[in-house]
């Protein structure tokens, strides 16, 4: 083989990587995409609830003289503002491209932002969302890759009970090995012992894609895995037939949270 061969298959192995590297991407930012699809419903239907209260009571501002009441109508509809916009941000931020920058944030803060997508959505599905914040750790991240990974776990939960059930997330310390943990649990069908080994394998699925194309791609745990592992951390399962399922994503705290703690 001669050396301009060679040179010609090095160069054609870096082209096809680079392509490899793009359809990664563009698998990805479908995953996002199909996410955002899940969610689409019960945004829709939570802005809808808010412009009728901006309506409903901006007419009574209009009709009422009261200085008291004018009060009260401008209260509400700057605290249905307030809910419109961070719900706006929110989807923006987690609907955006992909960057690479990992910066120090506030672990539970960016747990709410994900429930402030989610919440309407599991309201409607008859799911009890409960929160558990034993702490509030500082750990380095890329905000947007963590949000899609735990948008992907809620959506996947509620999509495992599909007749309702609880939900809980939780954040909390781990001293001893100075993890920070974020923990999914859903109280949904479980995942039988023989698929739980595949589950983060791309492209491996436990469900059927439903009537909206939603549910079956097999990406949102093997990317969830990706990301865990590019932040220097784990993500476990732990699943239960007839119990339901939780997933832990496990973080390397900050040296800034360290010391303080």
């Amino acid at each position: 083989m001669t050396q301009q061969t060679v040179e010609n298959l090095e160069a054609r192995v870096k082209e096809l990587e680079a392509q490899v590297q793009d359809y990664q991407k563009q698998l990805i930012q479908a995953q996002k995409m199909s996410s955002v699809g899940a969610l689409a419903s019960s945004i829709t239907h939570e802005f809808n609830n808010i412009l009728t209260t901006v309506i409903n009571y901006a007419k009574l501002g209009l009709r009422h003289k009261e200085e008291e009441r004018r009060d009260k109508a401008f209260t509400k509809i700057l605290s249905a503002g307030q809910r419109a916009a961070k719900i706006t941000t929110g989807m923006l931020s987690y609907a955006r491209g992909n960057e690479s920058r990992q910066e120090p944030v506030d672990l539970v803060v960016l747990v709410k932002s994900v429930i402030a997508l989610v919440e309407k959505d599991l309201s409607m599905n008859r799911v009890n969302l409960h929160t558990h914040f034993d702490a509030q750790p500082e750990v380095t991240l890329n905000p947007n890759q963590i949000q899609q990974v735990l948008v992907n776990l809620i959506v996947n939960a509620r999509q495992a009970m599909p007749g309702g059930g609880r939900l809980d997330l939780a954040v909390r310390v781990n001293a001893e090995s100075n993890l920070a943990e974020v923990i999914v649990r859903d109280s949904g069908s479980g995942i039988p012992p023989e698929q739980l080994h595949h589950i983060f394998e791309q492209f491996y699925t436990t469900k059927e894609a439903d009537e909206n194309g939603q549910g079956g791609t097999g990406l949102g745990l093997s990317l969830a895995k990706e990301v865990m592992e590019a932040h220097n951390g784990r993500i476990r399962v732990e699943s239960a037939i007839g119990k339901g399922t939780a997933f832990t994503l496990k973080f390397p705290l900050s040296a800034a949270a360290i010391e303080a703690a």
